[in-house]
């Protein structure tokens, strides 16, 4: 059987309405940040392809409506998602807050085989606000708040500067591989390229 070089990986990214979940996502794919801001209706995705050892791959980003109305998008749309993006607002304790139930509410949507290993990412948005001085979540809460989810990576991010998003998403990109390629081991040879050094499940990004 031939080695399947190409990958579709799809990212569902949730968080409150209003943290910046499309313009991040605009950033990374088009590389354009608007002022105006403009509620998501229901689901909406975008498209990028990224060479990843001897991978390329397509990340299908799926972006939802922060809205609580919209929540019951429901299981269509969370089913076969390969890793989950939580974004929150570091000027906005509320969209903090509401992690807990943004990361119950995908488990319970997607009901992936595994819920303690499956591959989240927060990201904490708009890091630029006010040269950071109106910052209301510390680096340190968000990153306890990572380890009580067994430890998922986080980055800082602001859409407007493109402050590490290229690098937040790459290492979305190559979290989602990992949990991926644990499930399709029988499909292909394992590249000499992957460094047995690299934690695993985690990603040195």
């Amino acid at each position: 059987m031939s080695v399947r070089r190409r990958t579709l990986l799809k990212v569902i990214v949730l968080g409150d309405s209003g943290v910046g979940k499309t313009s991040l996502m605009n950033q990374y794919v088009h590389k354009r940040f608007s002022q105006q801001y403009k509620a998501t209706i229901g689901a909406d995705f975008v498209t990028k392809e990224l060479q990843i050892d001897d991978r390329l791959v397509t990340l299908q980003i799926w972006d939802t409506a922060g809205q609580e109305r919209f929540q019951s998008l429901g299981v269509a749309f969370y089913r076969g998602a390969d890793c989950c993006v939580l974004v929150y607002d570091v000027n906005v304790m509320k969209s903090f807050d509401t992690l807990d139930n943004w990361h119950e509410e995908f488990l319970k949507q997607a009901n992936p085989p595994d819920p303690r290993t499956f591959p989240f990412i927060l990201l904490g948005n708009k890091i630029d606000v006010d040269g950071g001085n109106s910052r209301v979540v510390s680096e340190k809460k968000a990153k306890e708040w990572c380890a009580s989810k067994g430890n998922i990576p986080y980055f800082e991010t602001s859409a407007k500067e493109d402050y590490n998003v290229d690098a937040a998403f790459f290492c979305i990109a190559k979290t989602a591989l990992a949990s991926e390629r644990e499930q399709d081991i029988y499909f292909q040879g394992i590249p000499e390229a992957v460094s047995d050094a690299e934690p695993r499940g985690g990603c040195a990004c």
